[in-house]
């Protein structure tokens, strides 16, 4: 058993893509603002601000690739 066994392992790649689809459909079409601007808002669960920062990553590399 490794020392970060117990971590959560954050959301999975189909969680992050249905999110980046809702955070478009949310914020007209700007999935990246979004959920920058939900991460800026705070209030979040911490299940919650993982998956929009896995959003933003996801987001950043399709952007820059």
């Amino acid at each position: 058993m490794s020392l970060f066994s117990w971590l959560p392992t954050g959301a999975s790649e189909a969680e992050v893509r249905s999110e980046v689809w809702s955070l478009g459909v949310r914020h007209r079409g700007e999935p990246l603002e979004g959920a920058l601007s939900e991460l800026k808002a705070g209030g979040l669960s911490s299940e919650r601000a993982q998956l929009l920062q896995a959003c933003v990553r996801k987001l950043k590399q399709a952007r820059s690739g």
